[in-house]
């Protein structure tokens, strides 16, 4: 009788946290919704100053918007927007020299009334920097000194006593992203772009890796007039699932994959009657060897393969791909 008391009331705990939880989910999604559909002309204008600041895109705010302002500063700059973050409370003990005329501010604030912050504006006006405002009241003293005010303004917090900043920070957040992503369209921002600035990391290795630091080699290697048992000794010995079928002067005649040879024993009765010629595909998929490890990928994505031939500049096969090679 008392376990049953307790699975009873653990079930009871388990609906009302997951019904919590998803309201968190549904609430802060509507929020964005809503902000989103009223982005205008003023998205825009914050937009083109950052794309035509002349110096750096500076992000400040205190508490949970302070924390907010770190990651979008790291967003940014990371995507090809110079910017840092200056902690307000800190500009007051040198900090103020990091901000200079030419620079874009970027000021978070969801009252629009926080006192470290708007001890900011002052010296912003006198170096003549540009003031972006992200704040839930557009009639706070920080919208009414911004150039360019964009609201965040949420009906309500996720938190039960709509104390607790969640979604107004969901929302500001978001704001961030963006403006981090319009400016990547605007900038046309690519991949070999985003490794310069994530060279340590998987991500980085990746895009910064080309084919030829990565493919197999020595190449599986059969002729056409090879046997069904010879391909099938050449693809165990290489261990990439594939060979290629070249011909006695190297070029690329076709491929056969581990999957060719299972489906050509479900066709065929006789299979000491069949040759390399006879299984393989003949418009193998290849990539130059020099190419980004990046561009071999998507291209294995878009054609749902999982790997490709790599060819010299010769268009003789030299090495094959696979999928995770990068990773």
């Amino acid at each position: 009788m008392l376990k049953e008391y307790f699975s009873s009331k653990k079930l009871k705990m388990q609906n009302k946290v997951i019904e919590a939880a998803k309201n968190v989910f549904f609430q802060q999604a509507a929020a964005l919704n809503a902000i989103g559909d009223k982005l205008g002309s003023a998205f825009v204008l914050a937009v083109d100053l950052c794309l035509q600041c002349q110096g750096r895109v500076i992000v400040s705010g205190m508490g949970k918007s302070g924390i907010v302002g770190r990651k979008i500063a790291a967003t940014l700059s990371s995507t090809g927007t110079a910017s840092h973050f200056v902690h307000p409370g800190e500009a007051y003990h040198g900090d103020l020299g990091m901000i200079q005329s030419g620079d874009v501010v970027i000021l978070l604030s969801y009252s629009g009334e926080t006192d470290e912050v708007l001890k900011l504006l002052p010296y912003l006006k006198h170096v003549d920097a540009k003031i972006i405002a992200l704040t839930g009241d557009v009639n706070s003293t920080l919208a009414r000194n911004a150039d360019v005010t964009l609201s965040v303004r949420v009906e309500k917090e996720s938190c039960p006593n709509n104390l607790a900043p969640t979604t107004s920070t969901t929302a500001t957040m978001a704001m961030g992203d963006a403006l981090a992503v319009a400016l990547i369209r605007l900038r046309d921002f690519q991949p070999h772009d985003f490794a310069r600035y994530h060279p340590g990391g998987s991500l980085g290795r990746k895009l910064l890796t080309r084919v030829q630091d990565v493919m197999h080699c020595p190449l599986p290697r059969n002729l056409p007039a090879d046997s069904f048992k010879k391909v099938v000794s050449v693809i165990t010995q290489g261990c990439v699932g594939i060979t290629t079928v070249c011909s006695e002067q190297g070029e690329l005649l076709g491929v056969i994959t581990d999957g060719d040879l299972r489906r050509a024993i479900e066709k065929y009765e006789d299979l000491k009657q069949l040759t390399a010629r006879d299984i393989m595909h003949t418009k193998p998929v290849t990539i130059g060897a020099d190419e980004m490890f990046a561009k071999a990928e998507s291209l294995m994505v878009s054609r749902k393969l999982s790997s490709i031939i790599a060819i010299d500049q010769a268009g003789k096969p030299v090495g094959i791909v696979k999928f995770f090679d990068a990773s």
